[in-house]
């Protein structure tokens, strides 16, 4: 029933992907290609998969895109995804009431569950926040049922490896799951471990998780780390969350859960949780004495994991109404036992028979519920398309038909924007990639000597960037270009779609030549890695398939044919692997260019970065140490060799980096100073 509410809702609604639900669908459609499932890709091996969850787990694309593969790729279809989390996310809530309350209590909170608006609102938005529920849910579910006591069926080896599965799986969906997982999963390893009949269960359990999550993190942990810099703290910054400890902050989600649970939902819970405690006032100073103990089996465990993962959601810096979606299912079931508690005071009364006035008021309890649910979602209804981004993207795929085309897009908004161009470009085995650039002035040459296809917008851009609006009118008076078609957008605008004029200089392949240029630069150092990473940001933008790289090493390749150390092709190879995270492919690359030059720091030192990067600090040891005094002495690679000698185990060298890190941070910074930028 609450499946085929979300596919009228849907069928009935006209908005299109923002930035994070076409990210997401853009990220399962990659993933469903890298399978081989849908038109476009095929399988390139692990390393190639690996490569499209550079931030986040890749569970959950593998699944939607396998959803995509059998429903289809528009996002509608794709959305059928959502109905199989949400399916998984009812089972495990079904199974976790029933070992609390029985079947009928199984099958009310899993009514309730449907009933709930934050999580049907989830039902229809196309992120990984419904899945990470599911995923939790599930695992805490089977992990109680592990860590229960011999004698209530738990503690046998079959649960120990399902929640283990379990638990690695959430944390493959989404890595925010350690926030609602952590505390629960260590109270029953600490638990475990203590028993010799359980402790063997735990290590097992141990290497399974680590086991299944560890080939993800270790091929994308930098890229993981730096965007969960960027999603955490810094954007916690940038939108002024209230700092974590103060009081703003511990009631941000609760405030929230009268709207996220529903009034109808939550008001009769509330009011039987308050005349159960009064009516048992005496009893209650004893349960909050022993509260395990005085508990039938299993609240115990339902309760803690709600309050540790209400406490770690609480405190991870950046707050947001969807990251509380795991501890919901959670607080449902809780609401599920006012709610039944209800139910037996009717049952009881002595005037009506069988339990008619019980089941007569949860009955209209629940329609009530599902009344206040169609109220909000028939409010949050949008009739009317958003921005003309689909039609746009149609009339390009008719022009290019499957070429791998990157089209540059000045505007940006929740609706028009390069995430959800780059979805309604590639269906159907397309392969257009949108990319936005212009927000900086200094990328304005880029797209004027680069670009081949523009999305433009009349008016301002839906952006606060004026640079923006800058480009904008500078495309428009460059003879360059011309404009091919165009739509009613709003307030006035319009969106554009503008191509450069056959015959006009066209300079795409003019970044090879920089590029060479660049990645020979290295071996200057921090001056180098300035100017490169200056340029490669906008190039990328420009390049949404990368196909300079498959020039450059080409070239590359070809220019060793004939001088096995030419410098220009070995700088060239060695960036380019970096670049696409493929430690072992770069490191021959290094090596040869530290034998052409063994008293240049350089070569050594990104050679050790790029073991430290593939998590072999001894072999990043060895190679700075077996170096000439000159290039083991200088300060970024004495660091460099502290930092791999502590890592790979000599934990008294890391007390000598406080020293060494300071001092090669301030030789940088006095190199980039008294080198500044031509």
């Amino acid at each position: 029933m609450a499946t085929a509410a979300d596919r009228l809702w849907l069928g009935l609604d006209r908005r299109l992907p923002s930035w994070d639900q076409a990210d997401y669908l853009n990220s399962a459609l990659d993933h469903g290609r890298a399978l081989g499932l849908l038109p476009g890709g095929g399988w390139q091996g692990w390393g190639h998969l690996l490569d499209l969850s550079p931030k986040i787990p890749p569970l959950a694309s593998l699944v939607n895109g396998t959803v995509m593969a059998i429903a289809g790729d528009t996002p509608q279809q794709a959305s059928w995804a959502l109905a199989l989390w949400h399916g998984l996310l009812l089972v495990a809530v079904a199974t976790w009431a029933r070992s609390l309350g029985g079947r009928r209590f199984a099958l009310l909170a899993a009514a309730l569950m449907s009933l709930v608006p934050a999580l049907a609102e989830l039902r229809v938005d196309y992120t990984l926040d419904l899945a990470l529920a599911a995923a939790t849910t599930l695992a805490l579910s089977l992990l109680g049922r592990w860590q229960s006591a011999s004698s209530l069926g738990g503690g046998r080896w079959g649960q120990a490896l399902a929640a283990a599965l379990a638990i690695a799986a959430a944390v493959l969906v989404k890595q925010s799951a350690l926030l609602v997982l952590t505390l629960p999963s260590l109270w029953a390893a600490i638990r475990g471990l203590r028993s010799p009949r359980l402790s063997l269960q735990v290590l097992v359990a141990m290497l399974i998780v680590t086991g299944l999550a560890l080939p993800w993190l270790h091929h994308n942990w930098i890229t993981t780390l730096g965007g969960t810099n960027r999603a955490v703290i810094e954007s916690a910054a940038s939108e002024g969350d209230p700092p974590v400890l103060s009081l703003a902050s511990l009631l941000w989600y609760p405030r929230l859960w009268p709207s996220q649970l529903g009034i109808v939902l939550l008001t009769p819970a509330l009011g039987a949780a308050l005349a159960s405690a009064w009516l048992h006032r005496q009893r209650l100073a004893g349960w909050l004495r022993h509260p395990v103990r005085a508990l039938p089996p299993g609240w115990a465990w339902l309760i803690g994991c709600t309050l540790a993962s209400w406490l770690c959601t609480t405190l991870s810096p950046n707050k947001d109404d969807r990251y509380i979606a795991p501890v919901l299912p959670l607080l449902t079931l809780l609401v599920a036992r006012g709610w039944w508690q209800i139910g037996l005071w009717l049952q009881a009364r002595p005037t009506v028979s069988g339990g008619a006035l019980g089941a007569g008021a949860l009955a209209l309890g629940l329609l009530a519920g599902a009344g206040e649910l169609a109220t909000i979602q028939a409010r949050a209804l949008r009739r009317e398309a958003p921005s003309p981004a689909p039609e746009a993207m149609a009339e390009l795929r008719r022009r290019v038909g499957e070429a791998p085309i990157t089209l540059l897009v000045v505007p940006g908004s929740p609706d028009l924007n390069e995430q959800t161009l780059t979805t309604y470009g590639r269906l159907g085995g397309g392969r257009i990639e949108a990319r936005r650039l212009g927000r900086n002035r200094r990328e304005h040459p880029v797209v004027l000597d680069r670009s081949d296809w523009l999305l433009l917008a009349t008016g301002d851009q839906g952006t606060t960037h004026p640079a923006s609006r800058e480009l904008s009118e500078r495309i428009r008076r460059d003879g360059r270009f011309e404009r091919l078609a165009h739509w009613p957008w709003n307030s006035g605008r319009e969106v554009e779609l503008w191509r450069r004029r056959d015959g006009a200089p066209f300079r795409h392949e003019s970044f090879d030549a920089s590029f060479i240029g660049l990645a020979r630069g290295m071996e200057r150092g921090p001056v180098g890695i300035r100017e490169l990473f200056e340029r490669i940001g906008a190039e990328h933008q420009a390049d949404g398939h990368f196909l300079y790289q498959q020039r450059v090493a080409a070239w590359a390749r070809e220019r060793l044919g004939v001088n096995p150390s030419d410098r220009d092709a070995l700088w060239s190879l060695a960036l380019i692997e970096t670049l696409r995270n493929r430690p072992q492919a770069a490191l021959p690359w290094y090596r040869r260019l530290q034998e052409l030059d063994p008293s240049s720091p350089w070569p050594a030192a990104y050679r050790a970065v790029v073991l430290l990067a593939d998590w072999r600090p001894g072999s990043a040891a060895n190679v700075l140490r077996e170096g000439p005094e000159s290039v083991a002495s200088q300060p970024v690679n004495r660091a460099l060799f502290q930092i791999s000698r502590g890592l790979s185990g000599h934990l008294l060298t890391l007390e000598s980096l406080r020293v060494s890190v300071p001092e090669a941070i301030a030789w940088v910074k006095r190199e980039l100073i008294a080198k500044p930028r031509s």
